[in-house]
């Protein structure tokens, strides 16, 4: 016998003999009438397959090979696929600040910081030349704008919730932001 595996996963188990064509009813093992058109050998086969499986779900082993004769019979359990962290999907590795983070990858700021409320493109001023909302090293008043975050083509101003000095602005200008992505990071005065 081999096994082959359906649309949803299963064990499919088919003799390796021509007395049962590969997909048939009576090579599946499908269903009692199958069963019934089988001789009382392969019906006793079914059921040892069906023991064999039941054994295989109680237990810890993930696979279950059984050779008798000509026949070789092996059953696996579904591969069961482990959660993802959201870090992991992005491709983005732990990093301690300063240690060459990947590109596009902030560092977790040690102080406070202004948060994006959205995701969009990030601007730090309001048009290409022009002066920055916030500079390193100037002071911030909760309520000033400190950039623009573009989203579906629309411009949001981003204020601050902080009052301080600037310490770090942290996304350079025209850089993706996601939302509670920090943007600056400021010292309390």
């Amino acid at each position: 016998m081999t096994d082959a595996r359906d649309e949803r996963g299963d064990t499919v188990v088919e003799p390796a003999s021509a007395e049962a064509a590969p997909g048939s009813d009576a090579a599946a093992g499908l269903g009692s009438e199958a069963e019934s058109a089988l001789d009382p050998g392969d019906a006793s086969l079914l059921a040892l397959v069906d023991r064999l499986g039941v054994l295989l779900d109680r237990s810890d082993l993930t696979e279950l090979a059984v050779e008798a004769g000509g026949t070789r019979l092996v059953l696996r359990k579904p591969v069961a696929v482990a959660p993802v962290s959201p870090a992991a999907a992005a491709g983005v590795a732990p990093s301690v600040a300063g240690d060459g983070a990947a590109p596009g990858a902030a560092p977790a700021p040690s102080r406070p910081s202004v948060t994006a409320p959205l995701t969009g493109v990030w601007y730090g001023s309001p048009a290409p030349g022009s002066a920055a909302f916030v500079a390193v090293g100037r002071e911030v008043a909760v309520g000033q704008v400190i950039g623009l975050i573009e989203a579906m083509k629309l411009f949001n101003e981003i204020k601050s919730d902080l009052a301080g000095r600037v310490v770090r602005v942290i996304p350079e200008n025209g850089a993706l932001v996601k939302a509670k992505q920090p943007l600056i990071e400021v010292e309390p005065l």
